[in-house]
Formats: structure tokens, sequence, C-alpha cells
């Protein structure tokens, strides 16, 4: 590759000639009773969409159109969803996203082991694709990204395995896996939450987080899981064994995100969130209500894809002294009434119905809830299909919040339709 066009068309093949397989299949328990139900993946995200949709939107807009998304636990929904809003592509050109749930395709009729094992027992359905290389994603983490750049820095640095990586404060490192590099960005360790995290050549105060992204070249994956397969004590995982028992063996290089990030310009810093606590989730959502926040919803350069249902628009009514219907600082999704109610800092999903004299600040509604009259909630997250009851007082004492509702250290109140019923019992 000697020039900018020739790169260009390089890049544009390899993307052809990539498979990309989004890992969908985590029982994500940290979300408590959202994930009771429902896989991550597949929880509403910022209105409309699904978790899973970023990591399926940064592959089309990348230029990777075939695609399979490897599912396990509690997938109903998400299969509906990806079912409704992901075959629009064309199979006859050689463009798809593909369901593969676990099938118990080993002879020891075994549920996927690990990360590393969920590719491997599809390994018979990828070679007939035959694939240059191979984009595995993690589909419960919130970011826009393009693959592209992220495949070419593979390329020209003629590695096995290239490792997608977001910077944190050494202090932070010790939550993720952290990727060792020389200072040419050579990974020369790859450590699960260690305790005492390496720094960045760089920038020592910071390490390099693991974002759950791989770039492999296709054959030398295929020949390391059937290795990985074969060994006895392996958890058959890409973080906790795979990958860490690769150093020194292959070219493995870091990719930093920022160089494939897609920004907002408006906003320093490069958005990347794993929403897999309730306060992480809470958090990255109401940053949605911010006047110019850091993940840019409004990029028609870089959207985000989704099934989209065919809903009315948003109705806001009552413009009484006492009762007056409005939402300010806030997102309001289609199928919304707000009826003679205050709205602050607050993300009503699809199909939410705030009736008459209440007041609601810094909230989240997942869809399908319906607010009883003259409620006061504050920094609550309502789980989908909720009735609350008329008269409801959230958010203005926490003890008693505690023994009614699931409260995080940071005082955010998770509702479901179990906890309403057990308040009558």
């Amino acid at each position: 590759m000697t020039d900018s066009t020739e790169h260009q068309i390089d890049v544009a093949h390899a993307l052809r000639n990539t498979f990309a397989m989004v890992l969908a299949g985590g029982r994500g328990t940290r979300l408590k009773q959202l994930t009771e139900r429902h896989a991550k993946p597949g929880i509403p995200f910022a209105g409309k969409y699904r978790i899973i949709d970023f990591a399926l939107s940064n592959c089309i807009n990348s230029g990777i159109r075939r695609v399979s998304v490897i599912t396990q636990y509690k997938a109903h929904s998400l299969l509906i969803h990806l079912q409704r809003g992901w075959g629009f592509l064309r199979a006859e050109l050689g463009e798809f996203v593909e369901v593969w749930p676990a099938q118990q395709r080993r002879a020891d009729e075994s549920w996927y082991r690990g990360t590393a094992d969920a590719v491997s027992q599809n390994l018979d359905i990828i070679l007939p694709h035959a694939p240059e290389y191979v984009l595995v994603l993690a589909g419960d983490h919130v970011y826009k990204m393009d693959y592209g750049i992220m495949l070419a820095q593979h390329i020209q640095a003629g590695a096995d395995v290239t490792v997608g990586c977001v910077e944190v404060p050494r202090k932070e490192a010790t939550a993720f896996g952290v990727v060792g590099v020389d200072e040419h960005d050579n990974i020369i360790s790859f450590l699960e939450k260690p305790a005492d995290p390496p720094g960045i050549p760089d920038k020592p105060d910071m390490a390099f987080a693991s974002m759950g992204i791989y770039v492999f070249s296709a054959d030398f994956l295929f020949k390391e899981l059937v290795r990985d397969a074969e060994l006895e004590g392996s958890s058959h995982d890409f973080g906790t064994d795979l990958l860490p028992s690769l150093v020194d063996r292959c070219k493995m290089v870091a990719h930093r995100f920022p160089s494939s990030c897609i920004p907002n310009p408006e906003v320093p810093g490069h958005y990347w969130r794993d929403v897999g606590t309730v306060d992480a989730y809470y958090e990255a959502t109401i940053d949605l209500t911010h006047v110019t926040p850091t993940l840019n919803l409004y990029d028609p350069d870089w959207p985000i894809w989704t099934y989209q249902e065919q809903l009315p628009p948003a109705k806001f009514v009552f413009n009484d002294e006492d009762r007056r219907g409005y939402a300010v600082d806030s997102l309001v999704s289609g199928g919304c009434i707000v009826s003679g109610s205050r709205v602050f800092r607050s993300f009503l999903f699809s199909n939410v119905r705030v009736n008459s004299y209440c007041t609601i600040e810094d909230s989240i509604f997942l869809p399908h809830v319906d607010v009883g009259r003259d409620s006061r909630l504050k920094k609550v997250l309502v789980d989908q299909n909720v009735r609350l009851p008329q008269g409801l007082v959230v958010g203005e004492d926490p003890d008693w919040d505690a023994k009614r509702f699931f409260r995080t250290a940071k005082g955010v109140c998770l509702i479901t339709q179990e906890m309403i019923d057990a308040l009558d019992g």
C-alpha cells in the first residue's frame, strides 16, 4: 500500500471479506431485574433502540455486510427485534444479519461455555463463507466506531490479532481486562482484572482496557479455536484464556479507540459505555438529556439503525395553571402522552403515559409504562410494561424507597411490576 487511493481500495476489499460475529449470549445479571426476561443486548436504550443496535449499525456503516449474532440466554425478545429490524440486507448479494442461537453442536451437547467456545461451536457455519478476517464484537456496549480503520491497522501491522482498547485511569482499570503494550503498541501482556494494571508507555497514568472488540486473521483464529477447544482446564473465553495464551506466540497489536471513534465534534472525548449495571445504564441514558450529550444520535452520516415501530407523535395536553403538560431537558419518544404533568431531565421511551398532576424528575421510563395521577417521582428507572399507582412517591425518602424497590448505591430506584404488585400485598 503506497498511496491513499490504493490503501482505500485494499480496505474496501478487506471489509467485503470480513465476517463479523456479535456475541449476544451473556446473562447480564448486574442489570438486576431488567434482565430477568431479556438478554442484555436486547434491553431498550435511548428511547427507540436496543443495545445491540449500536454494534450492528457500526458494522453496516463501516461496510461489513456479513454478520452473525450469537445468542443463548433469554433471547426471545432479542430474536424478535432482530427479525423485524435487521432483515433489510440482500441475501442474493451476500449480505445478511443472521441469528445463530445455541444449538449444543458438540458431542457432549454443551451450551456455549465461553465467548471463544461460542465462535468455535459455529466453525462449520463460518468456514463456507471463506472470510479473510473475522471481527468479534460484544453485543452489549454502546459506542460508534468505524471498524474499517481498525481493520486497516491490522493489515498494515501484519497482525494475527488486533484488540480494540480504550484508555482508562490505572486505578479504575482493575475492573477490566487490561492490555499491556510496548512503545509500538505491540501487546506484551493480557491480564484479567489485575491488581496493578500496566500503564501505557506514553501515558503512564492510564491503562488500556480491552473493549471486547477483536480482529483476527481468519485462518489463524480457526487454528487457535481448535487448539483451545481441546485444552483441559480452559474456560474457552477470549479474554480469560485464548488471548492471554497468544502473548509472545503471534503478532498481537492494540488498536487505540480514539483513532476509529465516531465522535460528537461539539463535545471532547470518545464515547464508549459498558451499560452493564443499573447505575451505568441510568447515567448513560440521562446523559442523553443534556443539551449536547457526548453520544450524538442526530448524526446523519453515522445513523443508528433499528426496528422502526409505527407510532403516533408524542402528545402534551392541558394548559391550566395547576395542570399543564410539558417536558423540559427531556427526550420523549413516539406514542407518549404527557397529560397535565411536568417532566424534567427525563427520558420517556415509546408508549409511556404520564397522567395528570405528576412531577417527574431525573427519571427513565422504559416502553409501555403508565404513571398514575398525583405521582412524584425522582431518579427512578421503571421497567417495561409497569403500571404505577396513583399518588406514588419515590425519591424523597431513601430508606422507605429501599424497602419497596431496588435502590442502587447511587440512589437510583429500579421499579418493576412485581415490586408494584407487592405494595398491595
